[in-house]
């Protein structure tokens, strides 16, 4: 296998390790009684444990990347 190769599988299982293991952050917050805030589109949003949604802020919409594009950040 080719460093480029591994390099890229070694990326795509640490994003869905990480998925699992936000999810699973997420879940311990909200079974601890606390709110967890999350977006969705262009907003943002704290989540109750009752699974109520209190929007707190409005914000831009996300912007989409295609992998491999570079962008510069002022």
């Amino acid at each position: 296998m080719k460093d480029d190769e591994k390099t890229n599988q070694i990326e795509n299982e640490l994003a869905i390790q990480s998925g699992f293991v936000f999810a699973e952050a997420r879940s311990q917050v909200l079974l601890s009684g606390q709110s967890v805030l999350q977006t969705e589109g262009a907003r943002i949003y704290r989540v109750f444990p009752d699974g109520t949604k209190e929007l707190v802020k409005e914000i831009e919409s996300p912007t989409i990347v295609v992998p491999g594009t570079k962008i510069t950040i002022r």
